[in-house]
């Protein structure tokens, strides 16, 4: 079978607009895609290099394939279970910033590039005082891109015009923030001359960005059937779901140069993405935490089983529209298309999401996820959010279990039992957490949720002292003991909540 390449794709050749720091699904299913799909409409016209930033790994499936790859997105369109194919052509050239350093240097003078993405694992924006600027390349992503712009100012003189917009999508707050700090230590530790930082304030703008989309890699095993059916073969297929969110944070307007929402991708740029932020860790982060433990002890194992139980997709619902929505300061249909898009992704038959994998780390998650959707909530209401709070009870529940092996809790696993089934199940949070759990978690009712409630550790704050937080999350842990999961819900919520 052919191998995909430039022939079959039919590339048009543009120029390099783009220099895109990682090679990762991630990138190549979200900005790549965009990009590809905005210089189809002629609202573009670009193309991106890839950089492999690390010093391992190979580019030999880019080289193969001149960088044309298919990208299917699967999942429920207009109601139906979808699967969407497009062959990725924004992609011009993979450099080695390692093996090939000096082709890689190049692009720094070169005229026509006006962005810089990045996707270096939330690792990778540190800053690193081991760097030297005599390495090539530095070593630490903040490194590799502050010689990389100080050899761009040097080759044009400091030009104004040819400053880059940095647009990093790691996963961690203020990304382009933290980014910016690191590079202009690292300018500051190398002894770079004042009028580099002056232009990298004046010339260059570094954006936070928040990004949204599932995406599930290549499909190994299935790999062999796709390429029968796109009749050719790809070694760097990347699947994905269909929803995408990019918001874009800037201190200046530079909409106009990437006009990826004219061409009907959901980009949003802002000079604020906290709201956007809030909305997509308290709805669909924080919808995750509040059914999935719970839901798992009803004896269910993944988000999609879960969801095709009426009982639990109504206990979602609820939640979110009637508890999480109503704290939350955005636009109500936004809020509430942003829900529905949530809940439409739940449903998405091609995503194996285990419950399990999303309990990791479950009391660090509630604070950060659900905890402020239920303060806000009591504190505007003057009562209860019944569903976060049901979900508080859930959360002790699931870590009811006992401690096995090791030497006290050094090396000690701790496992709980799915009592539905007798599942056994191990729990995966900090040791500290665990070993609180393991003392507490046989006491009755009001003994373990008062200890729960009230340990500052957990929460920041002592929740005994909400509403009558401690007296409803008892009630709904003894009834979680004494009927089942499943029967609680049942007798809180009522058939189908």
């Amino acid at each position: 079978m052919e191998v995909l390449n430039r022939v079959r794709t039919g590339k048009k050749e543009r120029p390099v607009r783009v220099l895109q720091f990682g090679e990762g699904n991630f990138l190549r299913a979200f900005v790549d895609y965009m990009i590809d799909i905005a210089n189809e409409q002629g609202k573009f016209d670009g193309d991106i290099v890839i950089v492999k930033p690390i010093g391992f790994g190979s580019l030999t499936r880019f080289a193969a394939q001149e960088c044309q790859y298919t990208v299917q997105l699967r999942g429920i369109v207009d109601g139906k279970a979808e699967r969407i194919s497009r062959i990725v052509t924004s992609v011009a050239d993979a450099v080695d910033a390692y093996a090939e350093y000096e082709k890689y240097a190049a692009f720094a003078a070169l005229d026509t590039l006006r962005f810089i993405v990045s996707n270096t694992t939330e690792a990778g924006i540190v800053y690193d005082e081991t760097d030297r600027l005599e390495c090539n390349p530095p070593k630490s992503y903040p490194g590799k891109l502050t010689k990389f712009l100080y050899e761009r100012y040097c080759h044009f003189d400091g030009a104004a015009d040819k400053g880059l917009i940095i647009l990093p999508v790691e996963l961690i707050d203020d990304n382009g923030i933290r980014l910016r700090e690191c590079v202009q230590k690292l300018a500051a530790q190398w002894n770079l001359p004042e009028g580099f930082l002056c232009w990298l304030d004046t010339a260059c703008v570094f954006t936070s960005t928040l990004v949204d989309r599932i995406v599930t890699g290549y499909p190994a095993d299935e790999a062999e059937t796709l390429c029968g059916e796109f009749g050719y073969e790809d070694q760097l297929i990347v699947t994905g779901e269909p929803f995408a969110l990019w918001v874009i944070e800037s201190p200046r307007d530079i909409s106009g140069e990437l006009p990826l929402p004219e061409a009907g991708l959901p980009v949003i740029f802002t000079d604020n993405q906290k709201p956007y932020k809030q909305r997509k860790v308290r709805i669909l982060n924080g919808a995750h935490t509040s059914f999935v433990l719970a839901s798992y002890l009803c004896g269910h194992d993944t988000v999609l089983a879960s969801m095709e139980d009426p009982m639990i997709c109504s206990f979602v619902r609820e939640t979110i529209y009637d508890e999480v929505i109503p704290t939350l300061s955005l636009p109500k249909q936004d809020l509430d298309d942003f829900a529905e898009a949530v809940i439409t992704r739940f449903f998405n038959p091609y995503v194996k999401h285990a419950l399990l994998s999303i309990s990791l780390n479950s009391v660090s998650k509630w604070r950060a996820r659900c905890m402020p959707s239920f303060l806000e909530y009591a504190a505007k209401e003057g009562r209860l959010p019944k569903h976060l709070t049901f979900s508080l009870a859930a959360l002790m529940a699931f870590y009811t279990g006992e401690m096995r092996g090791g030497n006290g809790s050094d090396g000690a696993e701790y496992f709980g039992t799915r009592s539905c089934d007798g599942t056994e199940y191990r729990i995966l949070d900090d040791a500290a957490a665990l070993a609180f759990f393991a003392e507490h978690c046989g006491e009755d009712a009001s003994s373990f949720t008062h200890a729960v409630l009230s340990n500052e550790a957990f929460w920041g704050e002592d929740l005994t002292k909400i509403c009558d937080a401690e007296e409803q999350t008892a009630s709904y842990l003894e009834k979680i003991r004494m009927l089942g999961m499943r029967q609680a819900i049942v007798e809180v919520f009522g058939e189908r909540c």
